[in-house]
């Protein structure tokens, strides 16, 4: 079975969990399989509670790239895998995985796929989310408080000193490589139908 591999870049709150989601949605009939950048963030058994809040996790290095290149080439070869669960409220990743079988259709998400060259070349359509900046931090700042336990002034430290200077020197340089840019991700519906479009022709194919 041939896979095609999406790939949905963007900055934080900028609507990549959106567009995936009407993927998702668009594909299910065809068997559709989605691996997120943030499974893949580094354990870090060895650090106390408080010092794990103070990593930076905007970082290339924050990430294990190297298992989740491993993971698509497996799919690509029709290899079953378990992906890592991790766990934003402890900030470590769990003891259980989730399996994940091989599909036509294979999406990857996250804010820095597209800053590692490995990964990119093993994606067919590469997708970058553009949001304006302030409507993303609004975004990050009711995810984090309401679905992850964070309190106001910790979501905007951890914007301030890690998350937008990452932004401005890994994410947003890495948009020169999509193939294409959807301002509002999931929420532009016209865009949306144009890519479900193009990935149901490189399907046929």
């Amino acid at each position: 079975m041939d896979v095609t591999v999406i790939g949905v870049a963007g900055g934080t709150g900028s609507g990549k969990s959106t567009l995936v989601k009407r993927l998702q949605e668009a594909f299910e009939g065809d068997d559709v399989a989605t691996l997120c950048h943030d499974y893949y963030y580094k354990a870090h058994p060895e650090l106390t509670y408080e010092e794990r809040t103070r990593l930076n996790y905007d970082h290339p290095q924050a990430f294990d790239t190297d298992m989740l290149v491993e993971h698509i080439r497996a799919l690509k070869n029709n290899v079953p895998i378990e992906h890592p669960v991790y766990s934003f409220v402890e900030h470590t990743r769990m003891e259980e995985t989730v399996p994940v079988k091989p599909s036509r259709v294979l999406i990857i998400d996250g804010i820095l796929i597209f800053e590692n060259k490995e990964l990119r070349d093993l994606m067919d359509i590469k997708v970058y989310v553009d949001t304006d900046a302030d409507l993303r931090l609004a975004r990050r700042i009711l995810r984090d408080v309401c679905d992850r336990g964070r309190t106001m002034q910790s979501v905007i430290q951890q914007y301030t000193s890690t998350v937008k200077p990452m932004h401005e020197e890994f994410v947003e340089p890495s948009k020169k490589y999509a193939d294409v840019i959807i301002p509002e991700g999931g929420f532009n519906s016209v865009a949306v139908a144009m890519l479900i479009q193009n990935i149901r022709s490189l399907i046929q194919k």
